[in-house]
C-alpha cells in the first residue's frame, strides 16, 4: 500500500509541473499577445473600437519576460547537463556547479 501511496505521490508533481509547463507558458504567451492587442488599440467584430492602453503592453512585456526566461533556463539546464555542470538555484538566481 505504501509503494501505491509513493507512486500516486509522484505522478501528482509530474502532472503538476507538466500543466506549468506545457500548457502554462503557451498560456501565458497568449495572455501576452492579448495585452499587446490591447495595449495598441483593437477593433472587435462587431465594428467597435477600443482605444489603446499602455497597461496591456506593460502586462504583455511582463508575460514575455517570464516565458522566455523559462526558455532560457531549460535551455542552459539541457546545455548544463551535456558539460557535465548542474543548475543549481542554492542562490536566489541560478548558478552552474560542475558535478563531483
Amino acid at each position: 500500500m505504501e509503494t501505491l501511496s509513493l507512486a500516486l505521490s509522484a505522478v501528482w508533481k509530474v502532472l503538476l509541473v507538466g500543466l506549468i509547463l506545457g500548457a502554462g507558458l503557451p498560456a501565458l504567451f497568449a495572455v501576452g499577445v492579448r495585452g499587446l492587442a490591447v495595449g495598441n488599440g483593437h477593433e472587435r467584430e462587431d465594428g467597435t473600437v477600443h482605444q489603446p492602453n499602455p497597461l496591456g503592453n506593460v502586462l504583455a512585456a511582463i508575460a514575455f519576460v517570464i516565458v522566455i526566461a523559462a526558455v532560457l533556463l531549460g535551455i542552459a539546464m539541457i546545455v548544463a547537463s551535456g558539460f557535465k555542470y548542474e543548475l543549481t538555484f542554492e542562490h536566489i538566481y541560478p548558478w552552474f556547479e560542475k558535478k563531483a
